[in-house]
Order: structure tokens, then C-alpha cells, then sequence
């Protein structure tokens, strides 16, 4: 991947107003679709499936009346009135006539007459309910139900005495549109402060500014757009954004600061914008990969908004990771030389070297903190833990629920609506159950309503059953069931519940089947099933940490001890918003004026996006520390000196994420609150407390064990090379053994462990070898047919470095792959999960003869199983082949120039036969000791006496 990396970003430096143009048209095409297509988001929450969302489909077939979408209006008397006096009941039901007649509208009831009943005027004669029900559900009216209804009851305001109050909310008030203030800049300019300081130049630190805010715009449009076709809450919105944001800032702040090094280094702008893409943007693709599938593991609980929400999520920081792999390395194209520090661009343009980077105050204290943190790692350790594992406390106490009008902005008539329905009747009008009834069956339906509603009045916790009701056809009945609680509250939880364990009692006593339905039963069903989809999602939160990182580190203990931090921070998250949330611990400084449950899906998405930010720290801390121990050996110094070299960068994506998290706190909408808190407080602790602290000190405690790797799960886990270290020892092999060396095929001191028995034979150990142009190699010995899918980058080495017509082995081994063959004339049998390869033909044989002819085959001709040549055909394309190898096959032009060509044999004379009289020939032997040239710098030379 990191070859790919930088041929992208070198294409996109070259070719940088391509790429901007692009984006921009990008971001115009999706806009328009949006602004022309959108159809709005739904706040709505349904389950499909579950009892309650049955229920209400059910009712919205057989009980039109009630299964539509709801709202109220309560009329509020001044001070000193009753509501039942002519000045409030005139114009209430003048109100009325005008209310019936607004589109969608069913029925409006009147508080005053004998059907709605008592529970629509208050006990204190202050205060009177609307009802208002709709044709259609919430999801399905238009927005200008909403606006039509405030409206009607602005116009009931002006009817009313002074001091009087009309304001309407409900079901149909949840929140619908997307609120953006200027505070959540704050974050942006905190970020912009941040940057500036960590790359020492205003144009590099608006660099990953722009891409950010370009890719937010983008998600944002194509999520509106989306619109069109799927249902989007709201909260979508929202979380995208300060995601996009934030991993935007961050990602690009890890290319960028790359960039910046090389560039003081001395190195080529150019080279540098393709190597940091390569290097950073292979880290940057792990990391968002790993966001991407947590945020995409939301759809386990099986909840459609929730997926919606999972899937529009990863395409936000898709889009971000695309935009920093490409539009990045363009920007850098515009910065050009600009970028790179003054003292180091007026060095190299006087013709002298770049300086030397001097110590900063950063590194530094860096150096200070790291030294402190690992000095007793022991006590390090317990401290953390214990101290983290302390918010487990109030972690255990958080509670959920969905979002309601509650928590709508102060001001708004949703909430105005909710508090004075609150004040004068209590919290249980706001959400109402709705005990459905299949009485097709009963010969006394009106009789069975009543006792049924009689029961469900005895139980604790029902503050009044209003209406129990049996429909037109009298084959569906409702009970409306008054909870003495809020919405959100546990105890109208578990009264759910109870009434929902009483449909078997209902089934024996009357013959009727019940359920609960209404939108707080289905806010409570939603909350349960995101508590059941907890636990397996956390298993595959950390199963996948354990995978991930065990690929990256070859390490048993890096992956355990991640893990273990991951869990610590999402444990202090969830405490410190129970904390604020529920028991009000600074609430007050923060904006949060109303007290209680969280929303239901909060833990599962914070368990998500902070499993992706902690492996994106882990990472680029501990890559740089496995770099140096592998390249020092002394584990405690590549502690302190990766720690060191990472550490800024770090510290300053961090803070960014902080920011941008943390503004949303006190402005953003009551929903993303709780989300912004609990992300904020993870992202410092996790990289702060967790990655800078309690890392080292483990890495400390454990020494050169930290580094220790089973061999056999070594072989089994593939390798996954976030930090550009294939691509790091392709440039430096880029001239080996020497500028313009004429070899087709060079090797030195190769290694191939290869135990797997018959098939592919034996492996092989200190092998070295060299072919130019026009010349043969053949290999002999049982590590032949090893060496030879070696060479054709099938197999990979363990040992040694390789050259193959210009590509290094193993790193381009794909490449390779595509334009090398592997040609055997005898069948080679699969071996543990490798596929085998089949003998070729006189056709293919020829076919490939042809195509090397003509200037459009391979420079390097693999021929293994030489000597097992039986048929006269099959001989003859292979001395043909043999032939056409040795005498052209360059991909240069019209002049081809020659190839050369390997052989595997058993014996050299039997391969000999095979070519031209003449042909300069070198040979191998895998299994003599003088094939073993480990102490040669020439193979050729090593290998020259068994040159012919």
C-alpha cells in the first residue's frame, strides 16, 4: 500500500490543480444535488420488528385515528384566571374550527367537552390541553404541519387575555433541523492556534484547516442529498460533523508535520509530499480503516437509524482520509518550497547542507515527561488504573433513553410546551402509553375496554388510563395509560414493561392479546436493544483491537496492553458524563440545564469512535518506539527517543480533537452534548493519561519483552505496514548494488523458511545471485523451486535483499507479479492453503515466446522444472522460449534489447540442452556451501567461477 501511497502523492503534487479543481467540482455537484433533492431529516425512532413498532403499524391499519402523528397545545391561564371561564373557552373553541381545518389533520379534541374528558384541563384550573392528531405519521407530514400549527396557535395567543400563553409542541416539535453556532468555532480556531504553533508556519497550519472544512462540506452535502433515499436522524448531522472535523485536522496535521521534517532535512519537495503520503498516509489509512469499521459495527444492534447513522458516519472520515491522500499532496504542490523553513531554504540556495535541527523546549519536556512516567513504571501503572478505574463507579449508574422535548433548547415551544404540560398536569402527560387490544374475538368489547383499563389503573406507577376505547369495526381497542413519571424515567420503563408481562394474564382472562405501544414505549424498546447490542459490540471492538494491532507491533503484549488502556478511557468517559449528566457536577458551567438519562445510542458510538482515535495514538507513539528498538536493540532508549520524536504530534492532535469535541458542549444540541462531553473527556484521557503515560510505563516494566511474538501466530497473522517501512527500504534499494548496474535479477544472502513439506520443496538459506542481460541462471538443489517463485514474487523472502527487473522484492512482489510469469513444465502441487501451479503447454509456452518478441513480454523468463521435458512440442517451445528470452523481450521501443532467462533443473546439463550454443550461463546450487556467498558484496563475483 505505501508504494501505492507515494506514486498518489507524487501524481497529485504534479498534477495539483487537477486535483483542486476536482474537489471543488466535487463539492459543487454535491451540493446542488442536496440543496435541489433534499427531502429533510426525521427525527423519528422506530424499530422494526420489535412488539411496540408492531403495534403502531398495526394501529395505524386498523385505528387510523391514533396512529397517525400527534401534537398539543396547552393554553395556560394568567394569573389569578380558571380555565373554564368564557374569556379562555371562547377562543379555544374558535381555535379549534381553524385547527380541524389544516392539512393532514384527523381531529382536534376539545378540552372542554365530554370527550376528551378530565385529563385535558389540570387539576389546579389553570391550564387546558389540544389534542391534535394527524392522517399521516410524524415522518410522513410535510414540515409545514409544524409551522402551520405554531401558527394556529400564535393566532389563539392573540385571542386570549393578557398574560395568557398558547404554545404548542408534542410529538410532531422533535427536533428536525440541524443547528450550527458560532461557538463550535471555537474549536477551529483553537485548532488553527494549535497547528500554528506545531508547524511554525501560518501557510502549512491553514493547510489542514481547508481540507477539513472541504471534507465536512462534503459529507455534510452528500448525507443531505442521501436524504432522498433513506431516513436520517438529525444527530447524523452533527456527529459527522465534528468527526469530519476533527479526524480532517488531525489527519492532515500527521502528513503535513512529515512533510515539514523531511523538508528541513534537505529533501526535495516533491519527493518529501509523495514519501509523507507513502509514510503518515499509511498510518492515516489504518487509522481511519479502523473508524471506518467501528462506526460500521453500529449496525449490529440492528437498529435502522443507528446504521444510518454507523454507515454516514465512516463516509465522513472516508471522505477525510481521501481528501488528505490527494488534495493534500496537491496543496503541498502549491506551497512548494515555501514550506520548508527559512533557515533551511536560504542553506540549501547558498548551495551549503540543511542545519542540523537543534533541541526544542518540546522535546525537552517531552524528555522530562517520559523519563518521569517510566522512572517507577510500577507505580506508574497502579496509579492510572486505579485512578481511572475509580469513574467505574458512576460509569455503572449511567442511564438511557431516547431523546424527547425535555432536552429541546430553552425557549423553543417544544420545550415551553413540555415544561408547562410538566408543571400543570404532570410528567407523564408528556409521554403517554398506549396499551393496544385485539378484540376482534370478544362479544363484549366495550365491557372487556373497561376492565382492562380498570387493571391497568391498579398497577403502581399509572397515574390515569383516560381512554379505553374499541375501534369503529370493534376488532382493535386502545387503553391510554398515564404514566406518574417522565418519559425518560426508569420507573415509566419498568411500568412498560409490567404492562407488557401482563398480555399473557389479558389472553386467559378476556381471550384479548395486548401490547404497548406510543412513542415512549418504542423510545424504551430502542434503549433496550441498544443495551443488549453492547456487549457483542464491545467483543468485536476489542477482538478487532487485539487483531489490528498484533498485525502492526508483532507483539502479544502492545496489543493487550492497548487494548487494556481503550477500555480505561471509554470507562472514564462514561463516568465523567454520568457525572455531569445526571448528577450535575458542573452542569450549570457547561449549559446544561436539564438533568437526567442520556441518549440511548451514546455508549455504543462513543465505545466506536474512540476504539478508532486510540489506535490512531497508539500508533504513531508506538510505531516510532518498535522503529527504534529494532534498529538500536536497547528497549528502554527506543522508548524514550520514539516517545520523544512523536510525542508533539500527538499532543497537538489531541488538543485539536479536544477543541473541536469540547465546543459543542456548551452550544450544540441537547443530544450531541452528552456525545461531545464523552468523546472530549476519552480523547484527553486515552492520549494523555493512557498512550503518554501508562504506554510507556508498560513498555518500561516489560522491556525487550514488550517486542515478543509467538513464531507459529508470527507465520499465521499477515503483516500490515502502517508506517511505510517496505516503501522506506524501496527507495534505498531504489540504486542497489549500484547506479545504472545492468542486472535483470540480483540477490544477496536470500533466505526462504520454507517447512510446509512437498510441493513448492525445500527452503533455502545465504543464497546469492546475479543475471544481466542476455545471460542464464540456472538453480539447482532442493530449494530450486523456492528460489524461483521467489523471483517471481510469489513467494516471500525471509532473508536477504532482491532485485527482479528493477522491482525489490518482497515490497513489489504484486507489481511483479503482473509482469512476470511463472513458468513450470511440470505440475507443482499445493501446499497448507498455496494454491498449486499447473505444468504449461506448448501453447503457452509459445504464446508467451510470441509476446516477448514483439516487445510486449517480460525482460526476466522464469523456466522451472527444466529437465522434465517429455514431449517433442513441449522441448521445442522451450529452447523457442529459451531462444526469445535471451535475444529480446524490453518493453523500451522498437529496439529490444535482450532478457534474461532463469532455469530451475535438477542437474545444470539437463537445463543446458534448452539453450542457444553460446549462451553465457551462471549456476546455482542451493544446497552446496559455495552457493552460500553471505561474505561476498558481489554475487556475480561470488559466483563467477561457475560462469561459463
Amino acid at each position: 500500500m505505501s508504494s501505492f501511497l507515494y506514486r498518489l502523492g507524487r501524481r497529485c503534487f504534479r498534477y495539483r490543480k487537477t486535483v483542486l479543481a476536482s474537489w471543488v467540482l466535487v463539492l459543487a455537484i454535491v451540493g446542488a444535488v442536496a440543496g435541489l433533492f433534499s427531502k429533510g431529516f426525521d427525527n423519528t425512532f422506530t424499530l422494526p420488528g420489535s412488539p411496540s413498532q408492531e403495534a403502531l403499524d398495526d394501529l395505524n391499519r386498523t385505528f387510523p385515528e391514533v396512529g397517525g402523528g400527534s401534537a398539543q397545545i396547552i393554553v395556560v391561564t394568567a394569573e389569578g384566571d380558571v380555565i373554564d371561564s368564557p374569556s379562555y373557552r371562547d377562543p379555544v373553541e374558535d381555535a379549534l374550527e381553524e385547527i380541524e381545518d389544516l392539512a393532514h389533520v384527523e381531529i382536534a379534541s376539545n378540552p372542554y367537552g365530554d370527550e376528551a374528558g378530565t385529563t385535558s384541563l389540570s387539576d389546579d384550573d389553570r391550564a387546558a390541553i389540544i389534542s391534535v392528531q394527524y392522517d399521516l405519521g410524524t415522518q410522513e407530514l410535510p414540515a409545514s404541519a409544524s409551522e402551520e400549527l405554531e401558527a394556529a396557535a400564535a393566532a389563539l395567543q392573540e385571542q386570549l387575555p393578557p398574560g395568557a400563553q398558547a404554545s404548542p409542541g408534542g410529538e410532531l416539535f422533535q427536533m428536525d433541523e440541524v443547528h450550527v453556532s458560532i461557538v463550535e468555532a471555537i474549536g477551529v480556531v483553537v485548532a488553527l492556534i494549535v497547528l500554528l504553533f506545531t508547524l511554525g508556519s501560518l501557510r502549512a497550519a491553514g493547510m489542514p484547516l481547508l481540507t477539513a472544512l472541504l471534507g465536512v462540506g462534503v459529507s455534510i452535502a452528500l448525507i443531505t442529498a442521501a436524504t432522498l433515499f433513506f431516513t436520517i436522524n438529525p444527530t447524523t448531522i452533527m456527529l459527522a460533523l465534528m468527526l469530519g472535523l476533527a479526524v480532517g485536522i488531525d489527519y492532515a496535521l500527521f502528513i503535513i508535520s512529515r512533510h515539514r521534517d523531511q523538508l528541513a532535512a534537505g529533501m526535495d519537495a516533491e519527493e518529501s509530499a509523495a514519501q509523507s503520503t507513502a509514510t503518515a498516509g499509511s498510518a492515516v489509512v489504518f487509522a481511519g480503516l479502523t473508524v471506518m469499521i467501528a462506526l460500521a459495527g453500529l449496525s449490529v444492534a440492528g437498529i435502522p437509524f443507528l446504521s444510518a447513522m454507523g454507515v454516514a458516519s465512516a463516509a465522513a472520515v472516508l471522505i477525510a482520509v481521501l481528501i488528505g491522500l490527494t488534495l493534500l499532496p496537491a496543496l503541498l504542490g502549491f506551497g512548494g518550497e515555501k514550506l520548508r523553513p527559512r533557515k533551511v531554504r536560504e542553506a540549501l540556495a547558498a548551495g551549503q547542507p540543511a542545519p542540523e535541527p537543534r533541541p526544542t523546549a518540546a522535546s525537552r519536556f517531552f524528555r522530562g515527561w517520559v523519563r518521569a512516567a517510566t522512572k517507577i513504571p510500577a507505580l506508574t501503572i497502579v496509579v492510572i488504573v486505579v485512578g481511572l478505574g475509580l469513574f467505574a463507579i458512576p460509569a455503572q449508574r449511567l442511564e438511557l433513553a431516547l431523546p424527547s422535548n425535555a432536552t429541546a433548547e430553552e425557549g423553543t415551544p417544544p420545550r415551553v410546551t413540555y415544561d408547562l404540560i410538566d408543571e400543570h398536569f404532570g410528567p407523564g402527560y408528556n409521554g403517554p402509553l398506549i396499551v393496544k387490544a385485539d378484540i376482534i374475538s370478544s362479544t363484549d368489547p366495550l365491557g372487556d375496554m373497561d376492565d382492562i383499563a380498570d387493571e391497568l389503573r391498579d398497577l403502581p406507577g399509572v397515574a390515569d388510563v383516560p381512554m379505553a376505547t374499541p375501534n369503529m369495526n370493534a376488532d382493535t381497542g386502545i387503553a391510554q395509560v398515564i404514566p406518574e413519571t417522565a418519559p425518560d424515567s426508569p420507573e415509566t420503563a419498568d411500568l412498560v414493561r409490567t404492562i407488557q408481562d401482563m398480555s399473557a394474564h389479558f389472553e386467559d382472562e378476556y381471550g384479548i392479546s395486548t401490547a404497548v405501544t406510543g412513542f415512549t414505549a418504542i423510545g424504551i424498546d430502542v434503549s433496550d436493544r441498544l443495551a443488549g447490542a453492547l456487549l457483542p459490540f464491545g467483543a468485536i471492538v476489542v477482538g478487532l483491537s487485539l487483531l489490528l494491532l498484533a498485525m502492526v507491533f508483532r507483539s502479544i503484549w502492545v496489543p493487550l496492553k492497548a487494548t487494556l488502556g481503550y477500555l480505561l478511557s471509554v470507562i472514564t468517559a462514561f463516568g465523567v458524563v454520568v457525572l455531569v449528566f445526571e448528577d450535575g457536577h458542573g452542569a450549570a458551567a457547561l449549559g446544561i440545564d436539564v438533568l437526567g438519562p442520556v441518549i440511548s445510542f451514546l455508549p455504543i458510538i462513543l465505545m466506536g469512535v474512540l476504539f478508532g482515535l486510540a489506535m490512531d495514538y497508539e500508533v504513531f507513539l508506538v510505531s516510532r518506539m518498535r522503529e527504534d528498538y529494532v534498529h538500536g536493540g536497547d528497549a528502554r532508549h527506543a522508548i524514550e527517543t520514539g516517545f520523544v520524536s512523536s510525542a508533539r504530534v500527538v499532543t497537538a492532535a489531541a488538543i485539536i480533537m479536544f477543541s473541536v469535541f469540547g465546543a459543542f458542549v456548551p452550544a450544540g444540541e441537547p443530544v450531541v452534548k452528552a456525545i461531545a462531553l464523552g468523546l472530549a473527556v476519552g480523547v484527553f484521557v486515552d492520549a494523555f493519561i493512557v498512550r503518554m503515560t501508562l504506554v510507556p510505563a508498560v513498555m518500561a516494566l516489560l522491556g525487550r519483552y514488550a517486542w515478543w511474538l509467538p513464531p507459529w501466530l508470527d507465520r499465521l497473522l499477515p503483516t500490515f505496514d502502517v508506517e511505510g517501512e517496505a516503501l522506506a527500504r524501496q527507495l534505498a534499494l531504489k540504486d542497489w548494488p549500484a547506479p545504472d548496474a545492468p542486472w535483470l535479477v540480483y540477490g544477496e544472502d536470500l533466505g526462504l523458511r520454507l517447512d510446509r513439506g512437498a510441493g513448492y520443496g525445500r527452503g533455502f538459506s545465504s543464497v546469492s545471485l546475479a543475471a544481466a542481460p542476455g545471460e542464464a541462471l540456472i538453480v539447482t538443489g532442493s530449494g530450486r523451486r523456492a528460489v524461483l517463485l521467489a523471483l517471481s514474487g510469489r513467494l516471500p523472502l525471509d532473508e536477504g535483499r532482491l532485485k527482479v527487473d528493477g522491482y525489490v522484492l518482497p515490497e513489489q512482489a504484486g507489481q511483479l507479479r503482473r509482469v512476470l510469469p511463472h513458468s513450470s513444465l511440470q505440475d507443482l502441487p499445493g501446499t497448507e492453503g498455496r494454491p498449486g501451479l499447473p505444468a504449461a503447454g506448448a501453447n503457452e509456452l509459445n504464446g508467451l515466446a510470441r509476446k516477448i518478441r514483439a516487445g510486449s513480454g517480460p525482460r526476466v523468463t522464469l523456466l522451472d522444472e527444466a529437465d522434465t521435458v517429455t514431449g517433442t512440442a513441449t522441448r521445442d517451445a522451450a529452447a523457442d522460449l529459451a531462444a526469445a528470452a535471451l535475444s529480446g523481450g524490453s518493453r523500451t521501443g522498437e529496439d529490444v534489447a535482450p532478457g534474461c532467462l532463469v532455469l530451475g533443473a535438477r542437474t545444470p546439463a539437463a537445463a543446458s540442452a534448452l539453450l542457444p550454443p553460446g549462451t553465457p550461463t551462471r549456476i546455482v546450487d542451493t544446497d552446496e556451501p559455495a552457493a552460500r556467498t553471505s561474505g561476498h558484496s558481489d554475487p556475480a563475483a561470488a559466483m563467477e567461477g561457475a560462469r561459463r
